[in-house]
């Protein structure tokens, strides 16, 4: 049970150096396999960035750019596809389902672009803080579209509501007791991200990564993180490092508290990370995985994203939250103290996920405009994405991918987010 906890101060800062000790089993294989079937898809590039490295004090800096994947500007496409995936295959082939989901914009519309390729309909619940032009992309793609006059919360319990009608199947990537197995699917999807790190790390010549920074919504995202690096086998240890907005630090309160707590949200332009409570699911690997975390706020997003997009990459505000984090943590006051804590030296690989483009958020549009040349291209490691899913058949993957918490100490679905 997540408790609230309103008046606790907002810490900004977290460290838990034993966290690289925690092992747990690796994430199936399966997903990555199955990822490697569909129709356009090729790993998201990972650009090295020399003069971030230089700013930052280490050997090298490379960013994990999801600004197409699958021909959409977000990670979310790997996890929805796997979970539907698996919910089709325990099915008769033919069979028609309606998927339902609550959305802060990338989600929703990865469940909408799926659903019309198998031939199958979704229902999108929109919440008030989702940009018109996202919902309006949301809509494109042939979903129904349902705005919810309330925050995201209450976008997400509507969701499981209808998803309690005949036929209809609820996709969220947050867990609570007696919804589990869906979210545990989603998570498995984007173990297909950490891997092409690894095999473009090792192209390019480089060690495993000293320091991972994960953007955190629900913690999905953030409990592959852990599962891919706490479940190798014993050998370097890689840090990883939390960040959320200082509007929406919940994983910041909860590993303070050592206990699964709700905050009150505030407006942030990270909308994909506005998330008062993580995911049960996740909750467990986080506090026992993660090195550290840490929240910054809108303003230095919007810079890490103008400094980003000079480098080439396209950047919204979620996806720049991880630069801003670890701008936050190994520069500036107590730099020192954090750099140990994360066991960073000057000779560290660092890789930031850059969890959404640009166009997944018109929101921080303006702040991931280039400005300027900046200090040098990036040079890309891997190979580029794919042009998009083209033609799915029903026998392949479907989409879908997130969120629910629980607030007000209540085993609900809730606030959510996009990592």
């Amino acid at each position: 049970m997540a408790l609230t906890d309103p008046l606790a101060p907002a810490p900004t800062w977290y460290a838990r150096p034993a966290g690289a000790v925690f092992r747990c089993a690796p994430a199936p294989a399966a997903a990555r396999a199955f990822h490697a079937t569909l129709p356009g898809y090729a790993p998201t590039a990972l650009t090295e960035a020399p003069a971030l490295a230089a700013e930052l004090g280490v050997g090298r800096v490379f960013v994990k750019d999801e600004s197409d994947r699958f021909g959409l500007p977000a990670f979310k496409a790997l996890g929805a596809s796997w979970a539907v995936h698996r919910i089709l295959a325990g099915r008769p082939p033919g069979t028609r389902v309606r998927l339902v989901t609550a959305t802060d914009g990338n989600h929703g519309r990865a469940v909408a672009r799926i659903a019309r390729l198998l031939g199958q309909t979704a229902r999108v619940f929109v919440s008030a803080g989702v940009h018109p032009s996202a919902a309006a992309a949301i809509a494109a793609e042939g979903a129904e579209v349902t705005q919810v006059a309330g925050p995201y919360d209450e976008a997400v319990r509507r969701a499981a509501v209808a998803a309690g009608e005949p036929g209809v199947i609820l996709v969220q990537d947050t867990a609570w007791p007696g919804y589990e197995e869906i979210p545990g699917w989603i998570v498995e999807g984007y173990a297909t991200l950490f891997a092409e790190v690894d095999d473009q790390l090792a192209a390019a010549g480089a060690p495993a990564p000293g320091l991972v920074a994960v953007p955190v919504g629900v913690g999905s995202l953030a409990q592959a993180a852990v599962t891919h690096y706490r479940g190798r086998p014993a050998g370097r240890a890689t840090a990883l490092l939390a960040v959320e907005p200082e509007a929406a630090a919940c994983a910041l309160a909860s590993l303070t508290r050592q206990q699964r707590v709700s905050v009150t949200t505030a407006e942030t332009t990270m909308a994909g990370l506005n998330c008062g409570t993580l995911s049960a699911l996740a909750w467990p690997y986080l506090r026992a995985g993660l090195d550290a975390a840490v929240a910054v706020r809108d303003a230095d997003s919007a810079r890490a994203a103008r400094d980003l997009a000079a480098l080439g990459i396209s950047s919204g505000p979620c996806g720049a939250a991880a630069l801003a984090g670890v701008r936050a943590a190994l520069t500036g006051a107590d730099a020192a103290r954090r750099r140990a804590d994360l066991a960073v030296g000057s000779d560290s690989t660092l890789v930031l996920l850059s969890t959404e483009g640009a166009a997944a958020n018109p929101h921080g549009a303006e702040a991931a405009a280039p400005a300027g040349t900046g200090a040098g291209a990036g040079t890309r490691a891997g190979t580029g994405a794919g042009a998009g899913i083209g033609a799915l058949d029903a026998e392949g993957a479907g989409p879908v991918d997130r969120h629910g918490t629980r607030a007000a100490g209540v085993d609900r679905p809730g606030e959510a987010g996009g990592c």
